[in-house]
């Protein structure tokens, strides 16, 4: 999928098994090209074992600003037509799902904690039963730099976050939250502001997430 002078460098890295259901989309490394730079199905967390139920179905356009990381069973669906982009340090944690039918944005050091899921489409049309009218199938999905997300949190069509942001567990985001500012701590069903003032310490892990999730780097010191 790459030129020989891109391909040769092994920018992505597939750990164990995973299914190609579909290959036939594009990728583009707008960055620096590295070794390993890419991983899919990196082990950087707990639980250790995976069930070997990854899966990669590609037809439409992903982009990469950078380094991206992907845990263990992850399934990613990027439709024909559809955009997907990650920034730098990007990451989808264990068993996420990802089902991009438009378009999704992950901005730089975004992380979407493990069992969660992120999808621009409601997959089933809905119609108002007294109208007739259809609601739309799907909606842009933008989510900020720095942004910390924790374990089964469900994305939704429409959603878009500030940067430094943090989602609590088990929360569901459907609606654009940027106007709440930078900062922010949101939870709930649906999300709502629940602290601000509140972030990740991104300066004091930088090092350590480095080390965990950028293999290569970690051999060659």
């Amino acid at each position: 999928m790459f030129p020989w002078e891109i391909a040769r460098k092994l920018p992505v890295i597939f750990y164990g098994r995973i299914k190609f259901t579909h290959l036939s989309g594009v990728v583009k490394i707008e960055a620096p090209i590295e070794r390993g730079m890419i991983g899919f199905g990196q082990s950087f967390e707990f639980p250790t074992t995976r069930k070997g139920t990854a899966e990669l179905s590609l037809q439409g356009i992903w982009v990469f600003k950078g380094h991206a990381h992907f845990g263990k069973d992850c399934t990613v669906l990027i439709r024909d037509g559809a955009y997907c982009e990650f920034g730098h340090m990007g990451c989808l944690a264990t068993n996420v799902k990802m089902m991009c039918t438009e378009k999704i944005v992950l901005g730089n050091w975004a992380g979407i904690g493990y069992e969660s899921q992120i999808m621009d489409t409601t997959a089933h049309p809905m119609m108002n039963t007294k109208t007739g009218e259809y609601y739309p199938l799907s909606g842009p999905i933008t989510i900020g730099n720095y942004n910390s997300f924790s374990n089964r949190i469900t994305v939704m069509p429409n959603t878009k976050t500030p940067d430094h942001c943090v989602v609590a567990s088990n929360s569901l985001c459907n609606r654009d939250y940027t106007s709440l500012g930078n900062y922010i701590l949101l939870g709930g069903i649906p999300a709502k502001l629940i602290k601000t003032d509140y972030a990740r310490d991104w300066e004091g892990e930088k090092e350590t997430l480095l080390d965990i999730k950028m293999l290569w780097r970690k051999k060659s010191r």
